[in-house]
């Protein structure tokens, strides 16, 4: 899984994270996983956004955060173990639910780590994913100022290579919006090129050709910012 420097796990939490009311329709979509006394694993917790949402939202659910980035960790503030997909430092058929909130376009061994989900989860156990796959980006608002950054999904995985690379069925699959930014002028406020797997992939005058379509649009629009990225839920071959 990819790792953070300092600088950007501080520019990753200015540039990425979402409020936790911008993100209220994902509360709603896993919700029928999030039963009370079940444990939950955050797996690549990042900056612990999911870890402090979760808390909020579901009170009587065990959180553990897992993330390889020791920066990451640290501007989190929040407790963590460090670990990654393939090395999952929690005990077997011992977590409920797996979260993997944009990352399993990290995962570079998807067998390694479902051999690993499959380890940690009890009988009975989902896989919930929050994630952008390559042949479903419509719902991605970025791609109107950024088009040079679609190619950049070339690195990440569909859904059948996910769910088939890693030894699990499919149990659900939609898209899910959420409320990126309050508007335009705070989505360009907040961008940082160095925070972004997809900015990440242009040149310097592709990410300056982009951020100046951004803010003439943001000049003129109003109105919050509106992204879908899909729910992806996984179960073990079998199951039901």
């Amino acid at each position: 899984m990819t790792r953070y420097d300092a600088v950007e796990a501080g520019s990753y939490r200015v540039a990425r994270e979402i409020s936790i009311e911008g993100l209220s329709s994902w509360r709603d979509a896993v919700a029928p996983y999030f039963v009370p006394g079940r444990t939950v694993l955050d797996l690549g917790a990042g900056t612990g956004l999911f870890v402090r949402a979760f808390t909020e939202w579901f009170p009587d659910v065990s959180v553990v955060a897992v993330e390889p980035s020791a920066d990451m960790r640290s501007a989190s503030g929040l407790p963590m173990l460090t670990g990654d997909a393939c090395a999952i430092p929690v005990p077997d058929a011992s977590v409920d639910v797996v979260w993997m909130s944009t990352v399993v376009h990290h995962v570079r061994d998807l067998a390694a780590a479902g051999v690993e989900l499959r380890r940690v989860l009890r009988p009975g156990g989902v896989v919930v994913l929050r994630s952008l796959f390559r042949e479903r980006h419509g719902g991605i608002g970025l791609f109107r100022f950024f088009p040079e950054a679609v190619r950049a999904l070339s690195g990440f995985p569909t859904v059948t290579e996910v769910a088939d690379g890693m030894g699990f069925a499919v149990r659900r699959l939609e898209a899910v919006p959420q409320v990126t930014a309050v508007s335009l002028a705070d989505k360009a406020s907040t961008l940082r090129q160095e925070a972004d797997t997809l900015l990440r992939s242009l040149s310097a005058e592709e990410f300056e050709r982009g951020r100046k379509r951004l803010l003439t649009a943001a000049a003129v629009e109003t109105g919050p910012v509106v992204d879908h990225l899909d729910l992806l839920v996984l179960r073990t071959v079998g199951a039901v």
